[in-house]
């Protein structure tokens, strides 16, 4: 069990709500929701009663039927799982429970009964087309829940105080220093090799080698491979197809998603859906073109024009490295050395993403023209990300070597005249402040 930060989150929904809301826990599959909430129940309650949905007894389904009568519902649950709970000081806790709508719908009378409390895990790949039926609960509260961040992989690792040393030297503008900056990026490295799912993570904590971590995320693609292929069938989709395609977009010069390497007559229209789908399941992150670089970025988003990220940068380099024929192990290493041939701007443009997703930003990026004054025309230029800090816009570049020209952050300010807090480039180095930019080492990007 590692430490997750969600967990302070169903503590604070807990201590709140009072048995007056549901709480369902949404993400990917296999990003730990099921062991954090079990770990949750043991910890808070004085016992609970766990439903995995993915294996539970048709008897358990069954007494749904029964929903209307609440003495007998429970009356029947606790003969069928064999133990009864003691009322208001227990939780009911419904795993998967997208593949089971009904007891999802069923939540409004259970907490209007008001004995126990009830928290719900889904797979967003799966729970939003399982609700067409179905009324959705008002009594229900949502906490979206990713793979593990750097901070947590940090806990797992065993290095309790680099987080708050990293944010210090955020909060108060000063580098690391040479030697702490080199630890903290070797770290960093293996997290970008390893990613955040915890499979993954614990058998890197139980010093497996990379064959075998890159075995583990093997697995877990292939699942939502199946996954996808199955909400395909039943939809007449495409979402497998566009996800099949993301190392390649992100091999594209500006990462942009070009649907021609989807079907040479594919249509924005016609991949709407499975695009669409994609980014609701946390699979991927996609972030929009914005038209205008205002505050209200979402006002001016052009969604005909985006890029795909995948939500876990572990599984990237899993994808990236899945058809090389080089032993998977030399890869690794020579990912965590920086000593690569691959396209590193892709892991790290996509590493930044996932950070920023983590962080609660919506992802944006902005494109533009401008003839500078020592231009003879109108050159075309990009800022890799826009987020809103202060109520005022914040433009981030993402450079994985080193890093001089910032030619698209000066044009940017030039064209626009907008106040900004603060201007970010994200970067391999130590912190540094230059030309009125923050240059800022990548694992500071959870300080965003």
């Amino acid at each position: 069990m590692f430490k997750r930060k969600i967990y302070s989150d169903i503590l604070k929904w807990k201590e709140e709500s009072e048995g007056t809301s549901a709480l369902l826990i949404e993400g990917a599959r296999r990003i730990g929701k099921s062991t954090v909430v079990e770990e949750f129940a043991r910890n808070e309650y004085k016992d609970y009663i766990m439903i995995d949905f993915s294996i539970a007894e048709q008897a358990i389904k069954d007494n749904f039927d029964n929903i209307g009568n609440m003495d007998t519902f429970f009356r029947n649950l606790f003969i069928i799982v064999g133990k009864t709970l003691p009322q208001r000081e227990a939780v009911i806790v419904f795993d998967e429970v997208q593949l089971f709508p009904k007891a999802r719908q069923a939540i409004k009378h259970l907490v209007k009964d008001g004995r126990y409390d009830y928290i719900e895990t889904g797979s967003l790949i799966s729970i939003n087309k399982n609700v067409k039926d179905i009324l959705i609960p008002s009594e229900e509260e949502s906490l979206q829940m990713y793979p593990m961040d750097f901070e947590e992989f940090l806990w797992a690792v065993g290095n309790n105080l680099y987080a708050d040393v990293i944010r210090e030297a955020y909060n108060n503008r000063k580098p690391l220093g040479e030697d702490n900056h080199r630890k903290v990026m070797q770290i960093f490295r293996n997290y970008l090799a390893v990613g955040g799912m915890p499979q993954a993570v614990s058998a890197y904590v139980d010093g497996k080698d990379f064959v075998s971590i890159d075995r583990v995320k093997r697995n877990i693609l292939k699942l939502y491979r199946k996954d996808l292929q199955k909400h395909d069938e039943e939809e007449g989709d495409r979402a497998g197809v566009v996800f099949q395609s993301l190392p390649e977009q992100l091999s594209n010069h500006n990462h942009i998603f070009k649907l021609s390497t989807v079907d040479a007559n594919a249509r924005t229209r016609n991949c709407r859906n499975a695009i669409d789908f994609l980014d609701q399941s946390m699979i991927v992150n996609n972030c929009i073109n914005v038209t205008q670089p205002e505050v209200a970025l979402g006002l001016y988003a052009d969604r005909s024009r985006f890029k795909m990220f995948m939500g876990d940068t572990g599984l990237l380099v899993t994808y990236i490295l899945q058809n090389s024929k080089e032993i998977p192990e030399k890869l690794y290493r020579a990912l965590v050395l920086d000593d690569i041939g691959i396209n590193q701007g892709m892991i790290f443009e996509n590493m930044v993403a996932q950070m920023l997703k983590m962080s609660g930003y919506d992802l944006y990026f902005h494109e533009y023209d401008y003839k500078a004054a020592e231009n003879e025309s109108e050159k075309h230029y990009e800022i890799d990300f826009l987020i809103v800090k202060g109520k005022r816009v914040v433009p981030i570049e993402v450079k994985s070597s080193d890093y001089r020209n910032h030619k698209s952050f000066d044009y940017f300010k030039e064209k626009y005249q907008i106040k900004m807090n603060e201007r970010y480039i994200i970067y391999t180095k130590d912190m540094k402040w230059k030309d009125d930019i923050l240059f800022i080492p990548i694992y500071m990007t959870m300080c965003l």
